[in-house]
């Protein structure tokens, strides 16, 4: 998904089970999201300040205050942002005082990953906060490439491209987190036999990284031996 200013949604996720944490901001991180966390009400408040996310994954049981209480200094500050409560209670009257409270969705623990997931996904389609990216755009963490419109952005700022310069990206772009031989890139991009060329595919990649990566974390990276490799930062 995307945000209308073609970043990737924010979201911020507030649980003291630091396994739980860990495994579903992974999760979301793959889905090229970017994802804070916070394993208290006070850290989570503070995180949401900084951060601005556009929707929170809240647990309902924190150690320091419980989830209506942050849900509701996080609507004062960030009256617009998705609220998903994750709660052991499933009692019908613990559902409703999250909803009345103001949280706008409710997961019950055991939970899956994939759920949540649609969950968000929901929440911020229905919000208006972020979209699927259409069928001609590519998209791996905050880099976009509109394929029929022939332009590039990183993080909604435009970059320019050279023809072989776009053709090479698409191609590391179509294959995230594939490592790409120099050999495949050259055949793909260049059409060339693997046959001592490996300079082309080195010199390109240096003009991308320049360019996509330049004051950036960086997506493109080298896989010593092998080749490259495009893939989201951690963060």
């Amino acid at each position: 998904m995307l945000r209308a200013d073609g970043t990737p949604p924010r979201v911020l996720v507030v649980d003291d089970e630091p396994d739980l944490t860990e495994v579903l901001s992974g999760v979301l991180r793959y889905e090229g999201w970017r994802v804070r966390t916070a394993a208290d009400g006070a850290s989570a408040l503070a995180v949401a300040r900084d951060f601005c996310p556009d929707a929170v994954v809240l647990d309902w049981m924190l150690p320091d205050m419980d989830g209506l209480r942050v849900l509701r200094e996080l609507r004062a500050a960030l009256e617009d942002v998705c609220v998903l409560f994750l709660t052991a209670r499933d009692a019908v009257e613990d559902r409703i005082a999250g909803i009345t409270a103001g949280g706008d969705d409710y997961v019950t623990k055991p939970f899956s990953l994939e759920e949540v997931l649609a969950r968000l996904r929901g929440l911020l389609r229905r919000a208006g906060m972020a979209r699927e990216p259409s069928a001609d755009r590519l998209v791996v963490g905050d880099l976009v490439m509109d394929e029929e419109a022939h332009e590039v952005t990183r993080g909604g700022e435009a970059i320019e491209l050279s023809k072989t310069e776009f053709e090479l990206l698409r191609f590391l772009m179509r294959n995230p987190r594939r490592v790409l031989s120099k050999a495949q890139i050259l055949d793909r991009v260049w059409s060339y036999d693997f046959g001592g060329q490996a300079h082309v595919v080195e010199l390109y990649i240096s003009y991308l990284r320049k360019k996509i990566d330049a004051g950036r974390p960086p997506l493109i990276r080298t896989v010593r031996g092998v080749g490259y490799v495009l893939k989201p930062d951690a963060q």
